[in-house]
This record gives C-alpha cells, structure tokens and sequence, in this order.
C-alpha cells in the first residue's frame, strides 16, 4: 500500500464559491450513541467507479478518536466520508496502491454543519455548507466493489459515530458547486434527482432500518458492536503466506514464506497453563487460498499428546503477517487474543474467551491500534502492555490495564531516530525490554545498535542493566541502556528473543549482519548472545547462518545451560527467511556451542520462525511454519519436543475437534 506522505488539499476561498448563504439546520434527525451503524446490502448499490457524490447533515457529540459517518468496503479500500485527528476528511482510492482525501478542520461539538464529498476521476472535492473548502487531485477511479455501506460506523465494530445525521444522499455521479449548494440549502427535486441512487432521512430510520426513499427500496439491518468475531472451527492448520518488499533479484523477496509465527516483536504466541496441562497458542492462519489473514488458536493437551482443531477468532482484511495474533492468560485461567496492525491503516482488537482455558468461544473488549504486541499479565496488578506505535517512524510505547478494557493513555517510553524493533519478556515482577535503533534519515533497513532497559514498578520507572535510572523517554543514540554500539562497526542488528539467568539478568539473542539485502554479500549473519553477568556484558557468537530473517528462540535451562531452537541450517531457498531446523546446546552461557540435532531435512520449503511458549513444557517446545521463500506457496505448522521429535500439525483434521 501507497500512502501520500503530505495533504495534497487545495484551500479555496469562500468568496470564490457560490451559495454562501447560511443554510437552515435539520429539524429531525438519526441519532447515533457510538455502538449503532445502519448497513446497505452492497449488491444493491449501483455506483460508477469514477462519478460520486455524497451529502449529509452531521452533527457531533464530540471530536474524539476516528469517527465514521460513511464508508463502503474495508479501511481506505473505495470510499470514506469521516473524522480523524480533528480534521474532516473525503477520502477515494482511486488507484489499486495508493489513496488521497480532501480535508478541512473539524467543527465544534453540538454544531450541525453540512458536509458533501464528490470525486469525478480527476479531484476530490470536499464542501462545507454548500461552499468548496478542499480539492486534492487524483486522477485514476474505484476498484469496482460489492462490499456494503456503512452508515455510522467504518464496519460492523468499530469507529462509531457519535451523534447524529440528517438528509443522507448518495449519487452515482458528480454534482457541481451550485448543485451542492442547492443541496445544502435543503432543496427536494429537480435536476438534483438526476443520478440520486439514495436518500435517508431520520423517518427511514425506524427500528434499526435505513430505507430508501427511491425506487428499489435500498435496505439495510442495524448491526451490533462485535459481530466481527467469528468463533468458529478451522479444517485445520494453514499458515499465512506473506511476503515484504520485492529485491528484483534472485532473491525476490526482502523477506517473504510462511509466516504464521512471524515475527520475532509479536510476545508471546503460545503460554503453558500448568492448571490444565495445555499450551495455549496463536498463529496467523488463512483459506485454501490464502486470500487473507485469520486468527487462530489452538492448544496442546500434554496429558493427551492431542492437538485441538483450531478456532478462527477473526478475518484481520488483510494478508499482512505484521497483523499476526499474540495470546496472554490471565490468574482465572481466561484467553486473552492481541490483535496486531502493521501501522495505523488497520484497527487492532483485543478479545478474551468467554470460559477459562477454553478457546471455543471469544468476545471482543476493546478496539483501537498497536502495532508489534507484547503484553504479558501479572498476577493481581494486571497487564503491562510494550508496543509500538506509528509516530514519525516506530516508537516504543506502553501502556497498562487491571481488567484489560480500560487502558491508562499510551505512554512514549523511547524515540531514537526513526524509531525501534524491541523484544521483551517479563522475569518474576520485572519486566525488560531490549531493542534497536533506525538510524535517521536511513531508517529501518539500517537497524543498528543494541539497548536494554527493565522496570520492576509496573512500568513507572526504568533502568539499565546495571541499576542507572534512565531519564525517561529515550531520545539519543548515547545513553546508559545501550548494550553495544553496532553503528561504530557498521553492522545490523535483528532482534530475536530474551530470557534469564536465574538471578535474573537478561540475556539477549540476536542476528548482526553487514547489510539488509539477501545473499552471501552481507555474510556472516552471526547468532549472537549479550548476558549481563552482573557487572558487564557478555558479547558471543558463534553460530552462523544465510538470512538476517532466520528467527529462534532461546531456552535459558540453568545459568550455563542454554537450548536454541532455529533454522539456522540453509534450506531450499538459500539466503531466504529460513531453512532446516536446528537445535543447539551450550553449557558455559554462550561461550560455545554445539548442534545437537538436525530437526528437519530435504524439506521442500524453508522453515521459519521458532517461538518459545511462556512456561515452555518439554514435549512442545518451540513452533514454526514453513513455505516457500521465494514464491506464494502453502505453508503448514510445527511443534517440537525439547529432545527433537518434530511433529506437522494436520491441515485437514476431518471434522474432529482433537
């Protein structure tokens, strides 16, 4: 996706349109209290792809948040009509990769104004109470869509309006300024039929419908808040294929295959829960045609050695991994799903089983947007929560939450450059992070530099490895959480995983290389080890392998006794994410290593991205997806035993639940 980086908005004076008379106010109107949206089927929508016009009386209850009064089809996919950052926005994709708005400010609260949006294959206009007040160029048209209308919200869920509309009017063409105007001033018939596909008034609103008043009788339902869950059975385990950035190369790919544990910043993906003897884990799943990407969950019962068919939480809309699932257990046992965005075009949901330890049935409690989650709940405080946040590049975030609905406001914890990938695990009531750093102007290929930090107060304060209190938040390259200064030496650093000895001191599993871009130029891509020994860091590397995007986790099993699972053996697509599956074994922290088993070979696809549950039980140890890395391909999902059984999960389990 393409996004204009900068508001292409044309301002035109109001002296140079015409019908700038004060238009009346509505003197009826439908109501909207932020949990209602009116939707028109979409195949009885007749719209031209490249003339549209759209009016209505809006009046807010506030300005807070992203607020939709009329939408068709997914976020930024045809049309939006809404309210964003305090600014009215019209908003056409009038190219398959790129979309644009005309824009204005918002008005007050408790104010009725009258808004009209129109587009006609070259402009985007944007008029308030009959007069032009925006134009951004942007030549090109519609996808054609049969996707419905959304009347008061974005979707089914989310982005509700808060107030109310009047006089709602849809054409199938583009009216011009003095049409607009008549249009505002509340004119009925006329020219002003031609092309009118729909009016709404608040009479057409009874009962939860919205009516036409044409011909065709357009009807819609009203539908209610969280009817995007699914909550349904899975044939079996599919994995996402997904791929970023194509190299024009050999290669393809930046990175790319099956990513249904993708990536390394979502924390954590799987939790043992010792109640019930089962791991608990998430992945980004898909169709036969992996056409989009579907939450999934599923578990291990370690007393059965069976695997449960899994259940599909949601359709995230899109085929991003970054939108990947991340899954917390709370002290009653429930399920707790994060629901990730790759930036801010994308909502993210948080939803929490209805039964414990059960992943039948899931309700959504909050919407909003995160990127790269990494919640972790502790007992009887509740859940810290690391994320990023898209603000002039990848900022480190936090926030917290006791019941995981209401959330203290976001809180910047660092922004150096152009921002971070962090990884972050909790030990005992401490909670630490390690990070990088996107060099400016370069940004985030350039990823360099190795951080630390920890909180032991539930996030109020910070300090590095060594006990200096950090002045919060980060701002310069040079600071007293910085592990090793990878700059200086011109290398890359890829977060991996972090754990701990039993003391408590972190120990930091990474990736450095000489450059961002596939093959054997930018070899040695070096597995490295930081562990604070509780006087200073302890840099190793040892193990080698062919892409900065091979991904393990690491077991911490005693203070010299260290386990890592990753594919770290070249697979069939050479230089790729991936490869064959490995095991690996120190016993003097770090110093040297040994492989200890090949878990697979003569696979037809690279393997990727091992992931440790929280509470790692012997027989599910870590597990991965596979696919092939350098063209769309299926991708299924793996499990294996700390003492090297692999096992493929099923991707068709035949109706059976286990």
């Amino acid at each position: 996706m393409i996004r204009s980086s900068m508001y292409l908005s044309i301002l035109v004076a109001a002296g140079m349109s015409s019908g700038g008379v004060e238009p009346p106010v509505p003197k009826t109107a439908i109501r909207f209290a932020g949990d209602k949206v009116l939707v028109v089927p979409g195949k009885t929508l007749s719209l031209d792809n490249r003339h549209l016009t759209v009016a209505a009386w809006v009046k807010f209850d506030d300005t807070r948040g992203s607020q939709v009064f009329l939408n068709r089809d997914r976020a930024d996919s045809q049309f939006t009509f809404y309210l964003f950052r305090d600014r009215i926005r019209f908003l056409i994709r009038h190219r398959p990769d790129a979309y644009l708005h005309a824009n204005m400010e918002a008005p007050d609260p408790g104010t009725w104004i009258h808004l009209a949006g129109s587009y006609d294959g070259q402009d985007i206009c944007l008029y308030r109470n009959g007069i032009l007040i925006g134009r951004t160029p942007a030549p090109g048209h519609m996808a054609p869509s049969n996707a419905d209308l959304f009347v008061g919200s974005l979707n089914d869920y989310e982005r509700f309006f808060r107030g109310e509309m009047a006089d709602i009017r849809l054409w199938t063409r583009t009216l011009n300024r003095e049409e607009i105007a008549a249009v505002a001033r509340g004119e009925e018939t006329g020219p002003l039929d031609k092309g009118l596909l729909a009016r709404w008034t608040e009479r057409d609103a009874t009962s939860g419908d919205l009516i036409s008043q044409l011909p065709g009788k357009l009807r819609a339902e009203s539908r209610k808040k969280g009817s995007m869950l699914i909550n349904g059975k899975a044939e079996g385990f599919r994995g996402i294929w997904y791929y970023n950035q194509p190299s024009h190369d050999e290669y393809v790919y930046k990175y790319s295959g099956g990513l249904g544990t993708y990536c390394a910043k979502h924390i954590p993906m799987a939790w043992y829960a010792p109640a019930v003897k089962k791991t608990f884990f998430v992945f980004g799943g898909t169709d036969a045609n992996n056409s989009t990407l579907l939450h999934m969950v599923s578990f291990y019962d370690h007393r059965s050695g069976l695997i449960a068919r899994p259940t599909i939480l949601l359709d995230k809309k899109t085929t991003d991994a970054h939108d990947n699932p991340v899954l917390n257990l709370d002290d009653q046992g429930y399920l707790w799903i994060f629901s990730s965005s790759h930036g801010t075009a994308r909502p993210s949901y948080i939803c929490r089983s209805t039964k414990p330890y059960s992943i039948e049935r899931f309700e959504l409690v909050w919407t909003g947007n995160f990127s790269y989650p990494q919640p972790f709940f502790f007992p009887k405080r509740g859940f810290l929560f690391l994320h990023t946040h898209y603000a002039d590049g990848r900022t480190l975030c936090l926030t917290t939450s006791r019941n995981g609905k209401v959330w203290t406001p976001r809180v910047l914890l660092s922004h150096i450059g152009l921002g971070h990938y962090q990884i972050s695990f909790p030990w005992k009531e401490k909670m630490g992070t390690a990070f990088n750093m996107h060099p400016r102007p370069q940004g985030l290929n350039w990823r360099t530099n190795l951080y630390y930090m920890e909180s032991e107060d539930f996030g109020k304060t910070w300090r590095s490895a060594s006990g200096t209190t950090l002045d919060m938040p980060l701002a310069e390259a040079k600071n007293p959480a910085l592990v090793h200064d990878y700059a200086a030496e011109g290398l890359k650093v890829y977060m991996k995983d972090l754990n701990y000895d039993s003391r408590g001191n972190p120990i930091i599993l990474y990736i450095t290389s000489k450059g961002y871009e596939s093959g054997p130029e930018n070899m040695p891509r070096t597995w490295t080890t930081a562990h604070w020994n509780g006087n200073a860091w302890e840099i190793r590397g040892q193990i080698v392998s062919d892409s900065n995007y091979d991904t393990g986790c690491l077991h911490v099993e005693s203070d010299t006794t260290w386990r890592i699972i990753g594919p770290t053996e070249t697979g069939p697509q050479p230089y790729n994410p991936g490869g064959e599956m490995a095991m690996w074994l120190t016993r003097d922290a770090g110093a040297s290593w040994t492989r200890v088993a090949r878990l697979t070979h003569d696979s037809p696809y690279n393997h990727t991205y091992a992931r440790r549950p929280v509470n790692a039980q012997p027989e599910f140890y870590a597990f991965w997806a596979d696919g092939n890395a350098r063209k769309p391909s299926a991708s299924r999902l793996y499990f294996c035993t700390r003492d090297g059984k692999v096992f493929r999960m099923p991707v068709d389990m035949h109706g059976q639940n286990m």
